[in-house]
């Protein structure tokens, strides 16, 4: 008999990759995976502790999935709750002790064995008052246990190179949760990415915490960096598209510069999370880089590709930011430039150094330094967008839109584009000519003789010229 469940994903694109890992894991106990809730027979909540009060999030979502359970069980039947990912890494035992309704909590290195944890509910006939709890850091690698994917990725796909993180700054739970770096073999990402281009996939984006910290095992026996693991995956026919989240300055070496300039298939955006703009704050940090050398690796990259977009995370409000240091970030960015960035006021991670650092801003501060940051971000984000019009870009459109005949898609440059298109360009790629923006999107309609699902090489580098 056919079982559901119900996965629930917060945070970042690892942990959308590892919850439809999850999904292969369950398949062949017969669990499908349902879309609600309510009248699922497995709920897991795939979790993540980089936002603030993320814990408490849980919780409250456990108190909502008690009532669901509680119903499920008047009608004679059962809902199992898994909690998953890093704040099942950081809280396990605290999870079991306040929510009693758990059955399980599974780390993000320990994913692999849900079967096992599953049977162990089996043989105890249920539980026995107390859930399940595996947080371990095992030995051999999740990667070596999990079976081939059976969920079809659609025309853009995750694919997870690199976990955990070495670099521990002082804000950061990755390297507690996720453990330290670790690199998958060239062989096995390849042959995960084949097998994701002949379910579908156009665009694949890989993955890591610290993605340019790669260093797998090539075919060769060497050690590869990303930007020779980004040529070996542009060899494969039908991939279109590749991109690489999230990257760290520090590793941001020569040969990955090299390949955003030679491979088309690479798109011209980059994620490169700078955090703060004064020295004193990175030093804080433990950043292991001055602003002035973001400024340097950013005046490489636009000699290596004029015109590739950036994006960035920022952090205000660390403890001891003055006004000055404010300032600095503030100057940073007005000389970068970014297409698009993420900005967020510090809070405090428990276990973390920062947490226990002097001169803790106080809230209204950093709320106020977040506005005038934002305001200066969405000027900046608003001023690309408008650069587009009158440009024809390659769009993947990957989904419907709301409005009917509507499908929504991805430029080059990571911009959602509404296009006005019937199914038959779902799921390709389309040369679209721009003709409006917002602040957060842009509109667009298709190029008379566009070609869905397929990309020239040239049009990677057409587009690119349209930003100085």
């Amino acid at each position: 008999m056919t079982k559901t469940v119900h996965i629930k994903t917060y945070g970042c694109q690892m942990n959308e990759y590892d919850s439809a890992r999850m999904a292969d894991v369950l398949a062949p106990l017969g669990f499908a995976p349902t879309a609600s809730a309510a009248g699922a027979d497995m709920v897991i909540l795939n979790t993540c502790h980089i936002r603030e009060k993320a814990a408490e999030k849980v919780f409250s979502e456990l108190g909502r999935l008690r009532a669901l359970q509680a119903a499920r069980a008047r009608d004679g039947g059962r809902m199992l709750v898994a909690v998953a990912g890093c704040v099942a890494q950081a809280e396990g035992e605290e999870i079991l002790r306040r929510a009693p309704n758990v059955d399980l909590v599974v780390g993000p290195q320990a994913y692999h064995r849900l079967p096992e944890m599953l049977a162990r509910l089996t043989r105890a006939g249920g539980r026995d008052g107390r859930g399940v709890l595996d947080t371990e850091f095992p030995i051999n690698t999740k990667f070596d246990h999990l079976p081939e994917s059976v969920t079809p990725p659609g025309a853009s796909a995750f694919l997870t190179v690199q976990e955990g993180c070495d670099k521990f700054c002082t804000f950061c739970v990755v390297p507690y949760t996720r453990g330290a770096e670790y690199s998958r073999p060239v062989a096995d990402i390849v042959t995960e990415a084949e097998r994701l281009c002949a379910n579908g996939a156009l665009e694949i984006t890989l993955l890591g915490q610290n993605v340019n910290a790669y260093h797998g095992a090539g075919v060769d026996g060497d050690a590869w960096g990303l930007g020779r693991l980004i040529r070996r995956m542009a060899e494969i026919p039908r991939l279109q598209r590749l991109r690489y989240t999230t990257s760290h300055p520090r590793d941001l070496d020569a040969a990955l510069i090299a390949a955003h300039a030679d491979e088309p298939k690479l798109m011209p955006y980059l994620h490169l999370p700078v955090q703060s703009g004064a020295d004193a704050i990175l030093k804080a940090m433990n950043r292991g880089h001055t602003a002035d050398d973001y400024r340097h690796l950013v005046d490489r990259l636009r000699r290596a590709v004029p015109g590739i977009a950036l994006s960035s995370d920022f952090i205000v409000g660390f403890p001891g930011e003055s006004d000055e240091d404010f300032a600095a970030t503030l100057r940073l960015v007005g000389d970068i430039g970014y297409a698009q960035a993420y900005s967020f006021m510090y809070s405090p991670r428990p276990g973390t150094p920062a947490a226990s650092l002097a001169a803790q801003v106080p809230d209204a501060r950093k709320a106020e330094r977040l506005a005038m940051l934002q305001a200066c971000l969405a000027d900046q984000q608003a001023a690309f967008n408008d650069a587009s019009i009158g440009r024809t870009l390659p769009v993947l459109l990957e989904r419907r839109g709301r409005k009917p005949g509507q499908l929504v898609g991805r430029s080059p440059y990571m911009q959602a584009v509404h296009v006005a298109a019937g199914d038959e360009a779902l799921n390709g790629i389309a040369q679209v000519r721009i003709v409006g923006a917002g602040p957060n999107s842009l509109a667009g309609e298709l190029a008379i003789g566009h070609e869905a699902g397929a990309t020239r090489p040239a049009d990677r580098h057409v587009a690119a010229e349209a930003y100085p």
